[in-house]
């Protein structure tokens, strides 16, 4: 992990925003306000997946910033070292897990032209594109949820506020969070944003 830290976060003292960006310099401002109080009500979220970050500050800053470096690569096995490749394409990204599937739905994965991996694919990547805005508005909306019952969970509203999340209704949400603290209501705001943005007279485009 090195300064182009892709991972984006957010940092709250108390209902505070302290600081936002990148992982790495998000760590370093908490690390100064910790330095000044330890007892700091201090919590980052992922701005992606709206989780707490879990960072560990003892130390100094250059202790905390090595332990949020990633963990090295598994070295290959000694059965795999130096073991020629077989023939065939190379995998080329492909991950291979276990699927389960009735014998009827085998059957029919088998005829499809390619066999079943390639059906496979095809079904998965035509699913992706039908459900774009619907998988962005349901992702939208629990990564604001998980926030809001974070950092809002006890604030005035929560529960309807909630339910404005989910039912597509912005101008409800935006009136219900009216009262909170502005840098929550504004974070909430940001999250939900997609949510609503993606849908069309109540339903996703």
């Amino acid at each position: 992990m090195d300064e182009r830290d892709p991972k984006r976060c957010t940092a709250f003292e108390g209902h505070r925003c302290v600081a936002s960006g990148n992982l790495r310099n998000v760590a370093r401002k908490v690390k100064k306000i910790i330095g000044s109080d330890e007892q700091a009500p201090i919590l980052i979220f992922d701005d992606i997946t709206g989780e707490p970050i879990e960072v560990d500050f003892r130390g100094t800053v250059k202790d905390v910033l090595n332990r949020l470096e990633k963990p090295p690569a598994k070295a290959p096995s000694k059965a795999s070292r130096g073991k020629p490749r077989g023939p065939g394409r190379p995998k080329l990204g492909v991950v291979s897990r276990e699927v389960t599937l009735l014998p009827r739905h085998w059957d029919w994965l088998n005829i499809q032209p390619g066999g079943a991996s390639v059906a496979l694919r095809k079904l998965v990547e035509e699913a992706r594109r039908v459900n774009r805005n619907r998988d962005k508005v349901r992702h939208s909306q629990e990564v604001a949820y998980r926030f809001m019952s974070a950092m809002a969970g006890n604030l005035p509203g929560f529960e309807e506020a909630t339910r404005a999340l989910f039912a597509g209704d912005p101008e409800g949400f935006n009136d219900l969070i009216g009262s909170w603290p502005g840098d929550i209501r504004n974070h909430a705001r940001k999250l939900a944003e997609a949510a609503f943005r993606n849908r069309v007279g109540g339903s996703e485009k």
